[in-house]
């Protein structure tokens, strides 16, 4: 089959690999239709993760299924699912309590498992023409009848749509009040997006590419540029002084500051002096205990010069984590399935396979209107 292989930092080609096959009683095959390119996979394609070459990339995965293990018993042959990016077994620990970002069974060294992903197991991506399914009457999320005309939009819930949600989650976003956001990729547009559809009364995304302002503004939000450094007066401004009730960080370790320096920190320190005393704010921008690219010895070992005297003098409160992705996705897929909601607003170019060297340059370089790609094997 063919597929997306990391060969290198920034390099990546489609190859002929071996195809993914059944190999337990509960795996599922499934044939790739939709796979997106995420802002993680930019981490791993840059060189900043320890992914090794060769692997095939790609966690955010939609296809029809065209096998099933003998252990199987609700997924059948023909069945539009979409996968979570979080491999999960469903019934260790973590999964019994719905944290199947966190699996213990994977065969990862730390908990958590994800397709396609840097020390998060050794499964395939899907950015080819076939994927295996591990548990995959657990793992495959089975999609009602309008699957194929509503792919863009149900892709979506593999990972950004449930990881935007899942900011707003754990920031605890509730109707009426004020959320600001922190980076417009596609995971903060969505984060904005879900807090609309929470009952947000005001809704601020904080960035600096004009394509992504401008779909900000297109998810409902206000968008602030913060090239000028200002945001956080523009911030309070609008929030009469105080800052916003809720907080969501959406961009992670690789931040930069106006100057185009990398700042990891700097995210995190503009959220506590951008969101009021008392308020939350939910981090699922991806951090990591050791990034040897990052600016400064104490960010290479995975520490943050924190404001934390300000964070606890406000007495603000703080979750993070990767979202738990089947949380969410039955609920999402039910806003989609209504129209309620149409998180595809973000896709800004659908390609073929054998054009994903060419997107992952092009998204990596932050190339004009290159915010979301879906490939289609």
């Amino acid at each position: 089959m063919k597929a997306l292989v990391y060969t290198g930092p920034r390099e990546i080609s489609v190859e002929e690999v071996p195809d993914a096959r059944i190999e337990r009683p509960n795996d599922v095959l499934v044939r790739i239709t939709a796979t997106n390119i995420c802002g993680s996979d930019l981490h791993m394609y840059e060189g900043r993760t320890t992914m090794e070459t060769g692997r095939i990339l790609g966690h955010e995965n939609l296809g029809i299924v065209v096998e099933t293990g003998p252990g199987v018993e609700r997924v059948k042959v023909g069945d539009r699912v979409c996968l979570p990016f979080n491999v999960g077994c469903g019934f260790c620990d973590n999964c019994e309590r719905g944290l199947t970002g966190f699996c213990l069974s994977v065969d990862s060294d730390t908990p958590g498992g994800a397709y396609g992903f840097a020390e998060m197991g050794s499964y395939a991506g899907g950015q080819a023409e076939y994927l295996r399914v591990p548990w995959g009457d657990f793992n495959c999320l089975v999609l009602p009848e309008d699957a194929r005309e509503k792919e863009n939009d149900y892709v979506m819930l593999a990972d950004i749509f449930p990881t935007g949600y899942h900011a707003t989650e754990l920031a605890g976003v509730s109707p009426g009040e004020s959320v600001v956001v922190y980076g417009g990729g596609p995971v903060g547009l969505m984060a904005a997006y879900s807090a609309t559809l929470r009952g947000a009364s005001q809704v601020m995304v904080v960035d600096r590419q004009p394509d992504r302002l401008r779909l900000a503004e297109k998810a409902g939000a206000v968008a602030i540029d913060d090239s000028d450094g200002g945001h956080v007066e523009r911030i309070l401004e609008m929030t009469g002084g105080l800052g916003a009730d809720k907080g969501c960080e959406c961009v992670g370790y690789q931040a930069h500051d106006p100057q185009g320096n990398e700042k990891p920190e700097s995210t995190m320190n503009d959220l506590v002096a951008s969101v009021k005393a008392t308020g939350a704010i939910g981090v699922v921008g991806v951090f990591l205990p050791q990034d040897d690219g990052a600016p400064t010895k104490l960010t290479r070992e995975g520490k943050l010069p924190f404001n934390f005297g300000e964070f606890w003098f406000k007495g603000q409160r703080i979750a993070t984590g990767q979202a738990n992705v089947k949380a969410y996705n039955r609920r999402l897929a039910d806003l989609i399935h209504h129209d309620r909601a149409k998180p595809s607003f973000v896709i800004s170019h659908e390609l073929p396979l054998d054009q994903g060297a060419e997107a992952y340059r092009n998204f990596d370089d932050r190339a004009d209107g290159w915010t979301k790609v879906v490939l289609k094997p």
